[in-house]
């Protein structure tokens, strides 16, 4: 499963640098560029759950029916806040509204950032 280790590897790296921006952002272009790098990590990641999955013999061909999948084996711990990190990565990328995309840079700082390492840590190659 080479295609499931180069995924992983890309999706740490993506990791650290939206980590990095998360830590440094303050203007707006940084805060903007850091939900820039939220949405790359998100797509990471979800791919990474998919290809995990099928070694696991299980089919999942959406994000959402991948993060479900993930907590129905443990893989996620929050299924709520994960079905919320779609939502906020679908409104991201389809608007723009400062007011809320400043409540989506909190969920990523508070919330998502962790809910990606606690991924990392649970999922086994």
């Amino acid at each position: 499963m080479k295609r499931l280790e180069q995924v992983k590897e890309d999706f740490e790296r993506a990791l650290k640098a939206l980590e990095q921006a998360a830590n440094e952002a303050e203007s707006d272009l940084e805060i903007d560029g850091m939900i820039q790098r939220f949405e790359f990590t998100y797509e990471l990641l979800w791919k990474l759950l998919k290809l995990y999955l099928e070694r696991e013999g299980i089919i999942a061909k959406t994000p959402r029916e991948c993060f479900k999948e993930a907590y129905r084996l443990g893989i996620l711990m929050n299924e709520e806040q994960s079905l919320k990190m779609i939502d906020d990565r679908n409104m991201s990328v389809h608007l723009y509204d400062r007011v809320l995309s400043r409540d989506v840079f909190l969920r990523i700082k508070l919330h998502y950032i962790k809910t990606f390492r606690e991924i990392l840590t649970r999922i086994n190659l």
